[in-house]
């Protein structure tokens, strides 16, 4: 079968089975989902499908993907872009674009330092270029206002129950339990719009534990190294992302030669979500250039 023929494929990569998803036509971009452990299906763009062939990973770990023996731990970013190679040159396409989202986005940075010979160009949407305590606190001031601008509404509180939840995860129930609470954060205004419930239940994640093989937390910071990065880049990112918001966008762009920023002004972390149209024109605007 052509690896880009529309619907669900299977490949071994190193030994482990990769699923992916095919739907569009045009030209080919890989889109790694974040996380790490959400499933794939949340990242579905069909506004970016009239323009692109878009294919989209399930990382091991999730979904119909297989695990490492080591599962929950060992899922560090050599591990993903390894994977994302063997899918790449699996496809057969000379010059791919590569879209990372969120935790996707450190990869799609990793698979752009390691791999750049096989890119046409990277997409870093709702990414970072650091993990850590920085990056933690952050998330947490992103937090406090994302709760300052709700205050009131009813709903509010299970929200951040979730949020208190996430130290305590160790398994597929209590992640896919602690994203689908913690769903309303993620947009600019959920409440206000009322169109994302369905969307929300629909969220599913795959514990992965942080950890490496020898139990040793996974940190990244990439800060040094963005300047090497020679593939053209896009970086996008939702104006109320609280999570890896404008800060870290600026960090990337800024860091990055050449690259171009693009700032959602009424998106959080799912801007496909939110403003499809306004991030389809970004994307397909870019690759086409």
């Amino acid at each position: 079968m052509d690896p880009l023929t529309p619907g669900t494929h299977t490949i071994d990569a190193g030994g482990i089975v990769q699923s992916y998803h095919v739907s569009g036509t045009g030209p080919v971009c890989v889109a790694h989902p974040g996380g790490p452990g959400m499933a794939w299906d949340y990242l579905r763009m069909p506004a970016v499908e009239e323009h692109l062939t878009m294919v989209y990973t399930e990382p091991i770990g999730t979904g119909a993907s297989g695990r490492l023996a080591k599962h929950p731990h060992g899922y560090t970013r050599e591990r993903y872009a390894d994977a994302l190679d063997a899918l790449i040159t699996h496809l057969g396409v000379p010059g791919v674009h590569l879209l990372g989202h969120s935790h996707g986005g450190f990869v799609a940075q990793h698979y752009a330092l390691k791999h750049a010979d096989r890119l046409a160009g990277i997409i870093l949407y709702e990414s970072a270029p650091v993990t850590g305590p920085e990056h933690v606190a952050e998330a947490i001031a992103g937090m406090e206002e994302f709760a300052r601008r709700n205050a009131g509404n009813p709903a509010l509180p299970g929200v951040l129950d979730a949020w208190r939840s996430v130290p305590e995860i160790s398994d597929d129930e209590s992640l896919t339990s602690a994203a689908q609470g913690l769903f309303p954060a993620y947009f600019a205004d959920y409440w206000g719009r009322g169109e994302f419930a369905e969307t929300r239940k629909a969220v599913r994640g795959f514990f992965i534990s942080g950890l490496g093989d020898r139990l040793d937390p996974i940190g990244i910071d990439d800060r040094e190294l963005l300047g090497s990065i020679t593939t053209p880049a896009l970086v996008i990112v939702g104006r109320h992302d609280f999570i890896c918001g404008p800060r870290w966008a600026a960090e990337l762009h800024e860091g990055i030669p050449g690259s171009e920023l693009v700032v959602l002004e009424d998106s959080g972390h799912f801007g496909h979500l939110e403003q499809p149209a306004e991030f389809a024109r970004a994307v397909a605007g870019f690759v086409g250039a």
